[in-house]
């Protein structure tokens, strides 16, 4: 009966903690990473988009064009919402 009610507290335990973390994973997932927030459009283009190729002259390109552009370079190079904003912003802004 003792290692029932020891088992039982510890599954308690266990569980208790499990929702913590995912509670905090959660909540933590939403926020901005401070990195990612203290960064213009004009760096974050030049650290991602440069990675993988020669990122062209935002003049290039018209507003539709970048739209459509940044919303596939997003999905390929997994880039978080806010990211993509901003580097849409900047290359309008260019344009």
């Amino acid at each position: 009966m003792k290692n029932l009610s020891s088992i039982k507290k510890l599954s308690l335990t266990m569980l208790i903690v499990g929702i913590a973390v995912i509670s905090a994973t959660i909540i933590n997932g939403c926020k901005v990473p401070e990195m990612i927030a203290n960064k213009s459009g004009a760096q974050l283009w030049g650290e991602n988009c440069n990675r993988c190729h020669n990122a062209p002259d935002p003049a290039t390109y018209s507003d539709d064009h970048w739209d459509a552009a940044t919303e596939h370079m997003r999905q390929k190079a997994l880039l978080t919402d806010v990211e993509i904003t901003k580097i849409r912003q900047f290359l309008k802004s260019a344009n």
